[in-house]
């Protein structure tokens, strides 16, 4: 450290050739708001000048943008169904060069051996991946899931460097009441000097303050104006999340002004392959924002040192002497074409491909992780008996996770529920996956519009039990008795017909492919679930993953039954007749 520091301070000084200059690029200061001219000096890893110097390898700008290395400030790498490696490919790609991840996917099937899972695979990456450790797990007590995380469990993590803090917490019940178990997690927190994460979704103004005054700084769960607006007011950083099926981005950017954009960030939170193949990562933000009337630059600080300084991350989130040398070379600012990516001082990628051949090659994996373990499920657990034909129903709200909560009739035979395609009105069932518990829980859903057949997963987010939504029973069978076979994934079946599947061999979450791989196998399975007739204006897999999220309103089903999030207790499906 002592040889690297008197090295950079002398090519500061000019008293020695810099390693790589880059010449004829204007700079995007993210500190000032504008663009400045001069070259770029860089020591080893690290920025030591801006100004005129000479270097030992001459880079030309070209007239281009040198913009900061981009930050996803919250993000759960498994929901893209990727490895780490395969994960930071596409980022990398994208511009992004930082990444702030919550492994609380993998951690609800595996635990803590989830968690250092994550940790290994994104050791020696050319993207920086930086881990805050999952709080709730499971989401709340009420949750079946793979495994229990109490703080005593996450303590030894504490001692990993790329260990940011306590990620989201989503239980705000256990944090209203002072329940042990959060309140030693918090503490754990604070006793690193770590920082915590919240997850306010739906959450009030009022109850706000104690997310606050329990020092969780930040919240990524706002979806409409007046949320945003409640989380700047008590100091928060706000969040705007842009990912697969939540879409906040152009409902709360408004929020954003000259005064209160440095407290504001973007995230993904969730997004899947295609999508991060296609749309990209944050740098996609950017861009939307940019359209939605957003300055260029705001966009670009939203996205670098912004979420920077929110994760107190300080050599990265800016071109600036001192910082890591992590920088994209750009076209222009309104559309951020990238041309190169710099990370660390070296191009990773040139021209829109990857430079490290090493990293490029795709090697096998072997996870020792749990993934399907339930107990045999029968035509006869998924019928759903009901007292009357009058029903609390889900319905799903296009590229939301946020549900909402119907009363309709429905039509029954023999007591028990009859999906209808005319009303819209199919069955939701999650199975339990873990531990043979033999918990199958059903209930009503409208909103995916299928007019045949079945999908299921064993992405079911938080807790990832089996969770499969179909026209009739002998098809959500043959969904669920699929996964079994292929140890975890999606599954499209129609009219007896297993119609595609997508292996998730990883604990059931994650592929063991290449991302290119993985990608085509998508767009499969995206193209062959239109034999189902649904509507196409979402992601159903990931409509459906959510579904069984608790701690997201309005109605959620677990394996235990319908969950109301505002009561946080089962209810009944039907309504009492009188």
């Amino acid at each position: 450290m002592r040889e690297q520091l008197e090295k950079r301070i002398r090519i500061s000084a000019k008293k020695e050739i810099a390693d790589i200059v880059i010449t004829n690029a204007k700079i995007v200061n993210v500190f000032t708001g504008e663009i400045m001219e001069g070259d770029l000096a860089i020591a080893d890893d690290t920025i030591a000048g801006i100004g005129r110097y000479k270097g030992k390898q001459i880079i030309d700008g070209q007239g281009k943008y040198i913009v900061p290395g981009l930050i996803d400030g919250h993000v759960h790498i498994e929901s893209s169904m990727l490895t780490p490696q395969e994960f930071a490919k596409i980022l990398l790609l994208h511009g992004v060069t930082t990444v702030i991840t919550d492994p609380h996917e993998i951690a609800n099937v595996a635990g803590a051996a989830g968690i250092q899972y994550m940790l290994d695979k994104s050791e020696e990456l050319p993207l920086d991946i930086r881990i805050m450790l999952p709080s709730c797990v499971p989401a709340v007590p009420e949750d079946s899931n793979g495994a229990t995380l109490y703080a005593k469990d996450l303590a030894p993590f504490y001692s990993h460097e790329r260990v940011l803090g306590l990620a989201e917490v989503m239980d705000f019940p256990s944090v209203f009441e002072t329940q042990t178990d959060m309140i030693d997690k918090l503490v754990l927190t604070k006793k690193h000097n770590r920082l915590i994460d919240g997850h306010a979704a739906g959450i009030e103004r009022e109850k706000l303050n104690v997310y606050s005054a329990a020092d969780i700084q930040n919240d990524h769960e706002a979806t409409t104006l007046q949320e945003a607006k409640d989380r700047l007011d008590l100091g928060m950083y706000l969040m705007i999340r842009e990912g697969t099926v939540a879409r906040d981005l152009k409902a709360l950017l408004p929020v954003v002004t000259l005064r209160n954009s440095r407290r504001c960030l973007f995230v993904t939170d969730d997004k899947l392959v295609d999508d991060l193949v296609e749309e990209g990562s944050v740098d996609h933000s950017i861009r939307l924002a940019i359209e939605e009337g957003l300055d260029p630059i705001t966009a670009i600080q939203m996205a670098t040192i912004n979420a920077a300084e929110c994760f107190k991350l300080d050599s990265i989130g800016a071109v600036s002497p001192g910082y890591r040398a992590d920088f994209l070379l750009v076209d222009n600012l309104e559309k951020l074409t990238i041309h190169s990516v710099f990370k660390n001082g070296q191009c990773v990628v040139e021209n829109g491909k990857l430079t490290d051949e090493k990293f490029v090659k795709h090697p096998y994996l072997d996870a020792e992780l749990p993934s399907i373990n339930c107990a045999e499920v029968s035509l006869e657990d998924l019928k759903l008996p009901l007292a009357s034909n009058t029903c609390h129903i889900i319905e799903i709200i296009p590229n939301s996770i946020v549900t909402k909560e119907v009363i309709e009739k429905v039509n029954r035979q023999n007591g028990y529920f009859q999906p209808s395609i005319e009303k819209d009105q199919l069955k939701l069932v999650v199975v339990e996956r873990h531990h043979q518990t033999g918990n199958v829980g059903k209930a009503i859903v409208k909103g995916f519009g299928f007019k045949k057949g079945a999908v299921a997963t064993t992405i079911s987010h938080d807790s990832h039990n089996i969770v499969a939504v179909g026209t009739n029973d002998a098809d959500l069978l043959l969904s669920i008795h699929t996964l079994q076979d292929i140890d975890g994934g999606i599954a499209v079946v129609s009219e007896g017909i297993v119609v595609a599947t997508l292996p998730l061999p990883i604990a059931g979450l994650i592929s063991d492919q290449d991302y290119l791989t993985l990608y085509e196998q998508l767009k499969i399975l995206n193209h062959n679930v239109k034999i189902l007739q649904g509507y196409d204006s979402f992601n159903p897999f990931l409509t459906l993953s959510f579904l069984s999220l608790t701690v997201i309103p309005t109605l959620k089903l677990t394996d235990k039954g319908l969950f109301d999030f505002y009561a946080f207790s089962y209810k009944d499906i039907a309504l009492e007749i009188k």
